[in-house]
């Protein structure tokens, strides 16, 4: 992705949905606290949006899938959720840019070591196929597994 959004609230809205079949609860009006998640787990959902452009040529799907091997799943080997999309955004001079774009699901522990290697993987993608950023959004969860 060319720019990084910052998201603020989505409301008081909660929705469910299985994730690599795990069922994930979203709470978006607050963080998700064991009180509040019953017989769930409190966790966060980090979704991180990659895009493939790059200056010379693009980030194959060799590429993509070397770097989910080596990069993503030993920082996260409890599970993952990858799809293709398309981005877009609104580059210099108010251009609209587009281009093929990876995102990840992860479901994990609200802990620094889980926010650490979530930087790291976009920190190496940045380095390894010269983008100027990856969108980053986390919401707290409620998971059962």
């Amino acid at each position: 992705m060319k720019t990084m959004a910052a998201w603020a609230g989505v409301g008081a809205l909660a929705f469910g949905m299985v994730v690599g079949g795990v069922t994930v609860h979203v709470a978006t009006a607050g963080a998700a606290s064991a009180q509040s998640c019953g017989s769930g787990v409190p966790e966060l959902r980090t979704t991180l949006y990659f895009g493939c452009s790059r200056p010379k040529g693009s980030v194959s799907e060799l590429d993509w899938q070397l770097f989910l091997r080596d990069e993503v799943t030993p920082r996260f080997p409890n599970g993952l959720t990858v799809w293709d999309a398309e981005g877009q955004w609104r580059g210099s001079g108010g251009v609209i840019g587009h281009e093929r774009t990876k995102v990840l699901l992860l479901v994990h522990p609200n802990t620094e070591a889980a926010r650490q290697a979530v930087r790291e993987l976009i920190d190496r993608y940045r380095k390894k196929f010269d983008q100027g950023s990856v969108l980053w959004e986390t919401s707290p969860v409620c998971a059962q597994f």
